[in-house]
């Protein structure tokens, strides 16, 4: 599912026009974004978490050529699901 699809989904579950579902999802996704960038976590219970985490410096290789190169320590968004969404996607739950 893609934006435009997910924009017509949520327009339809809420049966409201379609643009005011794009704003609102907009105006979600900006403000996931903008607290992101702030340094907060971000937490819908049951359904999971945003927070930024650092990932430390190392080295690896090119693919091309194989020469060792040094990659900068960043910082990644990264989301953890919650419970719920969690036992929703397997309800059978983890059966190895």
């Amino acid at each position: 599912m893609n934006k435009g699809e997910f924009v017509e989904a949520l327009a339809d579950r809420l049966d409201i026009p379609r643009a005011q579902a794009e704003r609102a999802l907009s105006g979600v996704l900006e403000i996931i974004s903008e607290q992101l960038v702030q340094g907060e976590k971000i937490a819908f219970t049951g359904f999971g978490s945003f927070e930024v985490s650092k990932r430390a410096a190392r080295t690896g290789r090119n693919p091309q050529t194989g020469a060792t190169i040094k990659i900068a320590e960043s910082n990644v968004p990264k989301f953890t699901a919650g419970a719920t969404l969690k036992s929703a996607v397997n309800p059978g739950g983890d059966k190895r």
